[in-house]
């Protein structure tokens, strides 16, 4: 099995929808560190798990200075991000989202 992980820092800020109350329901920003865990069992044409800016495309350039709220389907918490970035690259197994220091979510299929 090979493995890959790149890691992508965004800007972005979001608001989130909570059944109580909370700071984080004020629209605020992060800088956000993700990132994004890759496997294989064989290596593609080009030798690669998967290309690192095939990454950086589908999870940076969406997410990168957006008012998240707006480019994402769903409440954009940290573990729905996670689950998102698993979601974008077929070899991406596990994502690690942090959304400031000490605050991170993890989602691994």
């Amino acid at each position: 099995m090979y493995y890959i992980q790149k890691k992508i820092e965004i800007s972005a800020s979001h608001q989130l929808a909570l059944d109580y109350e909370s700071k984080c329901t004020r629209m605020h920003g992060h800088n956000w560190i993700i990132t994004i865990f890759c496997r294989a069992e064989q290596l593609n044409q080009n030798g690669m798990v998967v290309d690192f800016t095939e990454i950086k495309r589908k999870i940076k350039e969406p997410l990168d200075h957006q008012f998240l709220n707006d480019v994402l389907p769903f409440n954009p918490t940290a573990e729905n991000i996670a689950r998102w970035c698993t979601q974008q690259i077929p070899q991406c197994y596990k994502a690690v989202v942090q959304e400031s220091e000490g605050n991170v979510a993890t989602y691994e299929e």
